[in-house]
């Protein structure tokens, strides 16, 4: 399983939100330093996600991630506000390894399905829920699509991989969802990255351990648990490792 070091940007700097909520912001500074520190600590991948582009459309901090891309020494993938064909193009052209669409993938599958056959690897979809309905532009609406619905669009799509986040529990240290992560792991076998809730080493411990029909969780996304310091690089990419 693979540990996806969040770092979520919004006017510029590195924040944390709880659940969604714009008003329950804590910040960090500069993303750019916070990620060639995540890097120097091990890291692999960074999950990027630009608040700002998720809410309005707008590629706000785009320069912020394309720098990142460039400069930092690891995978970085991308989602906030991916929306059109251009957008995708130029974080891909500026060297992301992959883009997450959200929005795009309830209200334009079919451009979901286009970039995915065009960028083959490079294009995950990102299905955010409260209570299994589906969330857009930036949390602050429903969709009115059921997830296992979703689930099936994006897996029709072709796309690298999807990311399940449990607005609830995210930002929130409380845990991840096991039980709702092993329905989506037995309702489709794309490979799964589980986002929202994990706050201590022994969260991911118990996320390596789902299991579905033989389909395990591909990848695990942390945000504020690693920015507050209560999970260790080190022994968060370890307890990944050990699920082989």
């Amino acid at each position: 399983m693979d540990l996806y070091p969040a770092i979520d940007i919004r006017g510029g700097c590195s924040v944390r939100l709880v659940r969604g909520d714009y008003s329950q912001e804590t910040v960090y500074g500069d993303p750019l330093t916070t990620a060639m520190e995540m890097a120097a600590a091990g890291a692999h991948w960074l999950h990027l996600v630009d608040l700002d582009a998720a809410r309005t459309g707008e590629p706000t901090n785009r320069a912020i991630a394309t720098a990142i891309s460039t400069i930092v020494p690891v995978q970085v993938q991308v989602g906030g506000g991916v929306r059109d064909e251009a957008t995708a193009e130029v974080l891909l052209g500026a060297g992301v390894a992959r883009v997450v669409l959200g929005t795009a993938a309830v209200e334009q599958p079919e451009l979901v399905a286009a970039l995915a056959r065009r960028h083959p690897g490079r294009v995950a979809v990102g299905l955010d829920h409260r209570h299994g309905q589906v969330a857009v532009r930036g949390w602050l609406e429903g969709s009115g699509q059921p997830l296992a619905e979703a689930l099936g669009r994006a897996e029709a799509a072709g796309v690298a991989a999807v990311v399940v986040t449990d607005i609830a529990r995210d930002g929130t240290l409380g845990g991840p969802d096991l039980d709702g992560l092993t329905s989506v792991l037995a309702a489709t076998a794309m490979p799964v990255i589980a986002s929202g809730g994990v706050g201590c080493v022994a969260d991911l411990v118990a996320l390596t351990e789902l299991e579905a029909d033989g389909h395990r969780l591909a990848g695990a996304i942390v945000g504020k648990a690693i920015h507050d310091g209560r999970i260790d690089m080190a022994e968060a990419l370890a307890a990944c490792a050990a699920s082989g």
